[in-house]
């Protein structure tokens, strides 16, 4: 069990976050001061707060990164609560991109595509320090962009390297009888499935990571899709904890920036919950690949939760109760 499950699963869990933290570095060194800018500017309505936060989120790979921002923003006076509620939820559609992009089926591709990406990389680095004085500021901006961009590449291929070792487990477990007690548990009720996502993203502050292996499961026919969308759900509920322990200590406004994060979450997830067969009835129209059908049913959840709870952000009652800390 130690080498078959327990070993897998932590190396696949550790590549997979430090892929994901190396891809979420090197995107914010390269492009997050002028996103973070856009933001900033773009969020004056919580329609236009959805899509640049959607947009944001989509290219620095992490919808905590921008709550948590929102939340030090809002601490700091520089962003009103009423006006954060547009970036939660483009966040949430947003981080969709990477299940998608994992949905592809390229998980094959991995170990050369790490290859590439770092001997492109290391060839950026040594070409810069060749006589840097004879380059021009264009020529040395378009290194720095080739270094960010390979690292990016290599954290994503570190990523599908992690997921096919999670993927392998799946014999293993099944064997050990865990798969059965799981399902057990999850035929008196799915709500033991979104309970299991939201408790194992709170762990690993990892959402996307939870999908993976979710993905990995019902790719191989050891998860059924309903428990696995039913997983999805609540690793959605599961990423509120990191937004929660961001706003402890902060003012009034910032806890209340993590307050409206957890209910809209929860909210989206109490409702999707008793839908999980229509749902599962829709991606499996979208697509015949069950690890596909669970990443479209993210995106689809997070989309239709979004949209839904757009109108209720231009409620005037978020003005009225905004505490008085906010300076914007």
């Amino acid at each position: 069990m130690l080498r078959d499950i327990i070993i897998p699963v932590i190396f696949g869990f550790a590549l997979f976050l430090f892929g994901m933290k190396v891809m979420e570095a090197a995107l914010h060194a390269w492009a997050g001061p002028r996103l973070i800018k856009i933001l900033e500017a773009s969020t004056r309505t919580p329609w236009t707060g959805l899509l640049s936060s959607a947009f944001v989120t989509a290219i620095l790979q992490s919808s905590t990164a921008i709550t948590v921002m929102s939340i030090g923003l809002v601490n700091a006076g520089l962003l009103s609560y009423s006006r954060t509620l547009g970036i939660i939820l483009g966040g949430n559609i947003g981080t969709t991109l990477t299940t998608e992009l994992i949905a592809l089926n390229i998980l094959k591709y991995g170990a050369p595509l790490l290859t590439v990406s770092l001997t492109l990389w290391a060839a950026s680095i040594m070409t810069g320090e060749i006589s840097p004085r004879r380059y021009s500021m264009r020529w040395v901006t378009m290194l720095k962009t080739i270094q960010y961009s390979s690292l990016a590449v290599a954290g994503f291929s570190m990523i599908m390297i992690a997921i096919t070792w999670m993927q392998s487990i799946g014999p293993s477990l099944e064997s050990h009888g865990m798969i059965k007690w799981l399902l057990d548990h999850a035929g008196y009720s799915l709500f033991w499935g979104a309970i299991a996502g939201a408790i194992l993203t709170a762990l690993i502050h990892s959402s996307a990571a939870v999908i993976a292996m979710t993905m990995g499961l019902v790719g191989t026919g050891l998860l059924p899709i309903e428990l696995g969308i039913a997983m999805v759900i609540g690793s959605n509920v599961g990423t509120c904890v990191t937004a929660l322990i961001a706003s402890v200590g902060g003012s009034k406004s910032g806890k209340f920036v993590a307050l409206s994060h957890i209910t809209l979450n929860l909210g989206g997830a109490l409702l999707f919950l008793p839908m999980i067969s229509q749902l599962a009835a829709v991606v499996s129209w979208i697509s015949s690949d069950p690890a596909a059908q669970i990443a479209h049913s993210q995106t689809l959840f997070n989309v239709i939760c979004s949209l839904i709870a757009l109108p209720i952000c231009y409620l005037p009652l978020w003005t009225r109760i905004e505490p008085k800390d906010s300076k914007l």
